[in-house]
């Protein structure tokens, strides 16, 4: 029940429900001066919305920065969250994957440099999917094929928000044999990091981050970013606005 009011009011806290809304108060009340104010509000947002520059900048300043690999120790295991495939795409010999795919290929780079000697895959199958894939399963095919030995592969196939993430993966170590007291490597997206970081810090299990998958690029001034509006703009405020909700409300409940 979580999980989909969750979602339900990351819907509702949307910029891009914000923009629809106030177009649409705009055109159908539109004989009113306080409608028309409302439909004008609606098109500065979207101006703002899809301005790439802002948008990047914001971005830019919340996710951490990267950790250079010859930094790293060796870790006993990498945690490796899902919320990277296409999972309305059915397949059974190949992963297809969406934006996010670098939290599998360099936990790879990460596990053939022995920064890490196992790899624990924690996700299940997310909202509605169309087939009966799971995430962790999918990304530990990929692993097997380009090198990682199956006996390294940890699979948690049962977390679908980031809360369980934490949890399940606890009770997969502990399975395993792993100390809880040590330090394992979290490997998630740069966006995500913070939540991932403080859910398993509620838990009780030690963390040293490992952010990967950037959406911010380096911050430039040029008139593409600052004057044409585009998609993208949107799509950067969309994370960033589902991450400070999902923060709020774990917050909110416990969860970190």
């Amino acid at each position: 029940m979580f999980f989909y009011l969750a979602q339900f009011l990351t819907f509702l806290a949307m910029p891009l429900t914000w923009v629809m809304l106030s177009l649409l108060v705009g055109l159908i009340w539109r004989k009113y001066k306080k409608a028309r104010i409302i439909g004008a509000f609606g098109l500065i947002l979207l101006f703002f919305f899809t301005n790439k520059f802002l948008s990047n900048a914001a971005m830019y300043l919340w996710e951490p920065s990267f950790v250079p690999i010859t930094q790293l120790p060796t870790y006993e295991v990498g945690i490796v969250l899902t919320g990277v495939t296409n999972m309305d795409k059915t397949a059974y010999d190949r992963t297809f994957f969406d934006k996010g795919a670098d939290r599998a290929t360099q936990a790879v780079q990460l596990y053939k440099m022995n920064k890490i000697k196992k790899i624990l895959i924690t996700g299940g199958q997310g909202l509605n999917p169309t087939n009966d894939n799971t995430e962790a399963q999918l990304l530990a095919d990929f692993m097997e094929i380009v090198g990682v030995a199956k006996s390294d592969i940890i699979i948690e196939n049962q977390a679908v928000n980031t809360r369980q993430n934490a949890l399940f993966a606890k009770e997969k170590l502990i399975q395993e044999g792993f100390d809880p007291e040590s330090t394992f490597l979290l490997i998630t997206s740069a966006f995500h990091m913070k939540r991932a970081k403080a859910c398993f810090d509620k838990v009780g299990i030690s963390t040293d981050t490992f952010p990967v998958d950037y959406y911010a690029s380096d911050i430039k001034v040029d008139f593409k970013s600052l004057g044409i509006p585009t998609p993208d703009g949107l799509v950067l405020w969309h994370k960033l606005f589902k991450e400070w909700i999902g923060i709020t409300v774990y917050k909110l409940v416990g969860y970190s």
